[in-house]
């Protein structure tokens, strides 16, 4: 059974999805809620929370009232060894965290970090690429709609975080 996702674009928390939305939506909604975001939004790995995590991060959106909470746990030599994740977001939101957990596994704070920097970067139109972490060139279409960028970067500002606060702490 696949998750539910809402779409940013309409009222927040209101249950939206692609099928049902508001006309006024229109073009941006097929660019933006494409085929690839959605089997992504349905796709998240890593969606149980850790009951021994180093660190908890949350962010919340405040445009659309997305929100994302991170858990991971440290190795020896720095890198993310676990790691869980609760999404409450809408189809952005979810598959931005859908791409984040395929490959934060095995990454240091300061590569989690640069992905958040060129993603950062590339949604405002800083760069041409979204840098070295897979796929997130799905986000393209969301570079005009500024309105949906904080949604995108959630999950990647809490892993950052979360990562850098646990490296903090003493390695298990």
């Amino acid at each position: 059974m696949g998750l539910a996702y809402r779409s940013c674009a309409a009222v927040p928390h209101r249950g939206l999805t692609p099928r049902n939305d508001p006309p006024y939506m229109g073009r941006m909604s097929a660019s933006l809620y494409n085929a690839r975001i959605l089997r992504l939004a349905t796709s998240i790995p890593h969606q149980a929370r850790l009951a021994d995590a180093q660190a908890t991060v949350s962010r919340r959106s405040p445009v659309c009232g997305s929100r994302v909470t991170v858990d991971v746990v440290m190795d020896g030599e720095g890198r993310v060894a676990a790691l869980g994740q609760e999404v409450r977001a809408c189809a952005l939101g979810q598959a931005s965290a859908a791409l984040m957990g395929a490959h934060a596994i095995g990454r240091t704070p300061a590569e989690l970090a640069a992905a958040r920097d060129a993603l950062t970067a590339f949604l405002a139109g800083e760069r041409d690429d979204p840098g070295d972490w897979p796929d997130l060139d799905i986000f393209l279409p969301a570079r005009p709609h500024a309105a949906r960028h904080p949604s995108i970067r959630l999950a990647f500002e809490a892993v950052a975080e979360a990562a850098a606060q646990a490296l903090a702490e003493p390695v298990r």
